[in-house]
């Protein structure tokens, strides 16, 4: 086994000693934010690279350092920088895992490489990586069928060039399909249409894709119970696939958006954290946007998965460049842990102006997309309204009623505009307190094509 060490060796490794005045309470969450950095900082590196390297480009940790580790949230921005780590590869030149130090008197916190399953990251505290799941033999890979009209577009440009649509933002990659035609596609410098990014919560909208072809399949029904609680006399129970879709399960959630840093990066698994949170409300009357909403309806079709597993959807869309990661036990982190291009997430819009059917085979049930698209019940506050796993974009000045989108943290954007046959991809690495303006991207990119 060969190690690459690439972390400067007189890096500090202990825990700062804390000052005299801070509480146990204190001590311990300092602590405990030093191992999530860690966690984080393995897993970045581990599958910017890594998925990378498998699409057939390359990513540098000064690259990721760059953009996947800077502008990240409080307080583990102030503290991935100093931590040191090691990529260590096999024979082969695959990495096998990454390495990062946080603590002198613990382990480092490993993120371990499973060809065709992307990363994972180790409990906090394990010794050496697992080797837990058996790699997966990649399914065969489909062909992108857009047709290439590359073309400057005035918005487009405005997006890498200028903070038009945030100050800020920092674009990674723009692609404009209409018609199947793409229109303009350009990737910031050190970025190409192979390399993948974190789709985040852009992933939630995958989810309730793979639920849809699970649907199709007759291998689901959304009006079943999510089969939550001990037993049938739990009142969780009566929680379905479509409420959990719709984020009203009535479940608590600890913070708004449900920070799922555990199961993110502290190592735990979606069995865990995801699927015991307790009712404060009848499901269908309230709305809260949870990512442990998202995690239990993928871990209600869990079954399926083992026989129709994420890769083969997307090797049937001909979403090539595109890993969904799972935690170390192997349950799918649906949520936010999908890595994926501008390109692929094109082809993924591409399938819901399609209304699920791919080259005259039906993946996805009639009237999917309507569904996905429509409000029922319990709307979120602001500007936007919620689908089933979708946002709306109908209450967007200058953009079609009938525009939904999948949105995720840090700038990632899939729009989809039926009436016009259009699909907008925005990515980014956008930093905390940045947003993206993508209702008016979208109305400045629709308003320079043609009707």
């Amino acid at each position: 086994m060969r190690t690459l060490i690439l972390a400067a060796t007189t890096a500090a490794f202990a825990l700062a000693s804390p000052v005299a005045a801070q509480s146990q309470q204190e001590r311990l969450d300092a602590r405990y934010d030093r191992a999530l950095a860690a966690g984080y900082k393995a897993l970045m590196l581990c599958s910017a690279i890594a998925i990378a390297e498998r699409n057939g480009t390359t990513r540098t940790p000064e690259s990721v350092a760059q953009w996947e580790l800077a502008g990240i949230q409080v307080p583990l921005d102030r503290i991935v920088g100093e931590l040191p780590f090691e990529i260590i590869r096999h024979p082969s030149e695959q990495i096998a895992h990454v390495a990062v130090q946080w603590a002198d008197d613990m382990p480092a916190r490993f993120a371990s490489h499973i060809p065709g399953r992307g990363c994972h990251a180790e409990p906090v505290g394990a010794q050496v990586p697992s080797a837990r799941m058996a790699p997966v033999v990649p399914s065969a890979r489909g062909s992108a069928e857009f047709l290439d009209d590359d073309r400057s577009l005035k918005p487009v440009d405005a997006a890498f060039e200028s903070e038009a649509y945030g100050a800020g933002a920092r674009t990674t990659a723009v692609m404009v399909v209409r018609r199947r035609m793409i229109e303009a596609e350009r990737h910031a410098p050190g970025f190409d249409r192979n390399t993948p990014q974190r789709t985040w919560s852009v992933a939630k909208s995958i989810a309730a894709t793979l639920i849809g072809a699970a649907v199709q399949r007759g291998e689901a029904d959304v009006t079943d119970s999510a089969g939550l609680g001990e037993s049938g006399a739990d009142p969780r129970r009566a929680i379905t696939i479509d409420h959990l879709l719709r984020m009203a399960s009535g479940r608590y959630s600890d913070t708004p958006g449900n920070r799922t840093d555990p199961l993110y990066w502290g190592g735990a698994t979606v069995d865990e954290v995801a699927l015991d949170w307790p009712l404060i409300a009848a499901p269908g009357r309230t709305y809260r946007y949870a990512n442990n909403d998202t995690l239990a309806a993928i871990a209600a079709i869990k079954p399926t998965l083992a026989s129709h597993p994420p890769g083969e959807f997307f090797a049937k869309l001909g979403m090539n460049h595109t890993v969904a990661e799972a935690d170390w036990q192997g349950g799918y982190i649906l949520s936010s842990q999908v890595w994926t291009t501008a390109r692929d997430l094109a082809l993924f819009g591409q399938i819901y102006l399609d209304d699920g059917v791919l080259n005259g085979t039906r993946i996805l049930p009639e009237g999917w997309a309507e569904y996905v698209s429509t409000p029922s019940g319990p709307q979120p506050e602001g500007p936007f309204g919620y689908g089933a796993g979708f946002w709306l974009m109908n209450k967007s000045e200058g953009v079609p009623a009938d525009t939904f989108a999948a949105f995720g943290n840090r700038g990632q954007y899939v729009v989809i505009v039926p009436s016009r046959n259009v699909v907008i991809v925005r990515r980014g690495e956008d930093p905390v307190g940045s947003r993206f303006d993508i209702a008016a991207f979208t109305r400045d990119v629709l308003a320079t094509l043609e009707p």
